[in-house]
């Protein structure tokens, strides 16, 4: 592993230029190149470029192409994943999606992140913080989940939601950037 990959893994500034890097990644589009070019009905063949794309992948997963990912072996999706079409996942940290979560259409989840100092940025260094997903969670179509947040077990994230900041277990956020709409008693 180059010095690069494991200051990318550890969440510190990388140079996402480095060889390895830009290797993995074309392995990533290969795979999913491969999986959105798959018809419907091409159940099993999904699910093995899932496990070859992915870190782990649960039982009765579903990802309705097209797929987008950065590197695909830092997302771990648990039982009962679905994700519907468009799904972006820009994993150079990271993403951890619980069991029974669904992922509306043109959703995106970002790990990835740029420094905020301009000069800084114009060294072309890049860092990331890892994105976790509790169970029982639904998020709505074209929502943003960004760098280090933790949405918690039975959140709903409303459909266009700007998440920013840690959402806590059994509420459901809306708006940009999201906040707290409701709180869900434990039957819905």
């Amino acid at each position: 592993m180059t010095d690069e990959k494991a200051r990318m893994l550890n969440g510190d500034p990388y140079d996402a230029s480095d060889p390895e890097l830009a290797v993995e990644r074309e392995r990533a589009r290969d795979l999913t190149a491969r999986y959105n070019d798959t018809a419907a009905g091409e159940d099993g063949t999904r699910r093995e470029l899932l496990a070859d794309l992915f870190g782990s992948v649960g039982e009765n997963v579903a990802v309705e192409p097209p797929l987008r990912c950065d590197y695909g072996y830092n997302v771990h999706v648990g039982d009962g994943f679905y994700a519907n079409f468009d799904c972006v996942l820009l994993d150079v940290r990271r993403i951890e999606i619980g069991r029974n979560c669904l992922i509306g259409p043109g959703t995106h989840v970002y790990t990835a992140t740029h420094p905020i100092d301009p000069r800084e940025r114009s060294e072309g260094l890049e860092s990331g913080e890892p994105v976790t997903i509790g169970d029982d969670v639904w998020i709505g179509g074209k929502a943003v989940i960004n760098p280090g947040v933790t949405v918690g077990d039975g959140s709903v994230i409303a459909s266009g939601a700007v998440v920013v900041e840690d959402v806590p277990a059994g509420v459901v956020v809306g708006g940009n950037p999201a906040t707290v709409v409701r709180e869900l008693d434990g039957g819905e």
